[in-house]
């Protein structure tokens, strides 16, 4: 019996990719101020980075890339991706954005009113968070428990905490929640999925107070396909159907399409029926993003995605999508190294914090193991831990995160098993050597999502 899905497509145009010699890594690392983002991608071999932009287009995708209107205002390609998301939601007004954060900046400071807001999520992931804190309000965190145990099994550990979630909001008032968000797949928890069941029960709290809900719905297609999978009574539903169970849940819906709209470059706004709102955004998109007709995107990008959102929802390819990241989430637990499990839609969460655990939260150490896998064998992994997280935006202290994660993050239709295979082995090999791993310091770090940017060296 087949134990890992078999891919549903074949191969049709390839990219060289070279491994340059170890003592150049190690110079190139040292360049980069011991931050992988920094590093020329010529220098990496396999970039697990992100999967944000990064995956590879169908041949229907190329095909309607020329089909691309480059019209500023009124474009053809709007109008046809205006349709299926619509298809797609059920919401009355789409505009496109140029990728999600271009999405968040236009919608989040429309909703905070006054001052001394928050909104509420199962985890903000980081420019949902910066684009919080830039417009004034506070991002507060209410995942279930069971998501930091992440040797023990749990079916959807991306779930908001219920009971939590009321709290906060009595705490806080429902005057100053300026939206809850259903962050789906929840990705700061390790790319883990939010049950159906979940979502229903904060629909229920959201219009008790009502306060609007947001879907980050960036990987909406993996989640729907968890909830086939493993929640009763949608094993028979199609991933479609699923879908539009979800949006019919929430008001508004913010997308980095460059995941689950298989292209790379591109994201939504959605709003499901709130016109007040909608002129709101539209005013404010002219001068963030461009014309509400474009966004920020060519002709061509639009119509990439109208037929990428549609291809996301095929449940042969979620299938093979979720056991690559199954295989080599399988081949670090054979070994015995700590993983977020069970894995989720998008990528493998090693926990560096136990590999590590000399290393202090403030030294990163999930940075440290990050690095150390590009030395090792060109691979470009992120941290997802206390580095992302930030600093306080009111003490302005280091925020301790509650796992120090680095994130294997495998693009759509990219990598083979056999690279995969190749990852595995290099962190086997890093986790051998773990005892000689050394903390990091900042040498340079930009006050605003600072891990893109920042510079370090190690600590002696």
């Amino acid at each position: 019996m087949q134990k890992y899905a078999l891919p549903p497509y074949k191969i049709k145009m390839v990219e060289p990719i070279s491994l340059i010699g170890k003592d150049e890594r190690v110079k190139r690392l040292k360049e980069a101020g011991y931050n992988p983002f920094r590093l020329r991608s010529e220098d990496v071999y396999i970039d697990l980075l992100t999967d944000s932009g990064t995956g590879a287009m169908s041949h229907f995708q190329w095909a309607a890339l020329m089909q691309g209107d480059e019209s500023y205002a009124g474009s053809r390609s709007y109008y046809r991706l205006e349709k299926v998301v619509k298809d797609i939601t059920g919401y009355n007004y789409i505009l496109p954005a140029h990728q999600g954060r271009g999405a968040e900046q236009v919608v989040i400071p429309e909703l905070v009113v006054h001052d001394n807001m928050c909104f509420i999520s199962n985890i903000h992931f980081d420019t949902t968070r910066a684009h919080v804190e830039i417009a004034g309000a506070r991002a507060i965190d209410c995942v279930i428990p069971e998501c930091f145990e992440i040797s023990k099994y749990h079916p959807f550990k991306g779930n908001f905490d219920l009971k939590k979630l009321e709290q906060i909001i009595l705490e806080k008032e429902a005057k100053n929640i300026a939206g809850i968000i259903m962050t789906i797949t929840n990705n700061s928890a390790g790319g883990q999925p939010v049950s159906m069941e979940n979502m229903r029960a904060v629909n229920v709290i959201a219009k008790k107070y009502g306060i609007t809900l947001l879907i980050d719905g960036a990987r909406y297609a993996e989640n729907s396909f968890f909830i086939k999978k493993r929640e009763a009574g949608y094993e028979n539903k199609t991933i479609r159907e699923i879908a539009k169970e979800v949006f019919d849940l929430a008001d508004i819906f913010l997308m980095s399409a460059k995941k689950d709209g298989l292209v790379n470059i591109g994201g939504i706004i959605a709003i499901k029926d709130n016109f007040e709102l909608f002129q709101k955004c539209q005013t404010n998109i002219v001068p963030k993003e461009g014309f509400p007709t474009y966004g920020g995107l060519a002709g061509r990008d639009m119509d990439a995605l109208a037929v990428g959102l549609q291809e996301a929802l095929e449940e042969s390819y979620l299938a093979y999508r979720i056991d690559e990241v199954r295989y080599l989430g399988d081949l670090l637990r054979e070994a015995g190294i700590p993983i977020q499990y069970p894995t989720g839609g998008h990528a493998v969460f090693v926990d560096c914090g136990e590999i590590a655990p000399h290393i202090p939260f403030d030294q990163f150490p999930a940075q440290a193991v990050s690095n150390a896998l590009y030395i090792e064998g060109g691979i470009r992994p992120v941290e997802i831990g206390s580095l992302l997280l930030g600093r306080d935006p009111d003490t302005r202290k280091n925020i301790k995160a509650d796992k120090e994660f680095m994130r294997l993050t495998i693009p759509r239709r990219t990598y083979t098993m056999e690279h995969l295979r190749y990852v595995a082995e290099c962190l086997i090999s890093v986790y051998k050597n773990r005892k000689d791993l050394k903390g990091l310091e900042f040498t340079y770090e930009s006050p605003i999502l600072r891990h893109f940017t920042a510079e370090f060296k190690p600590v002696e």
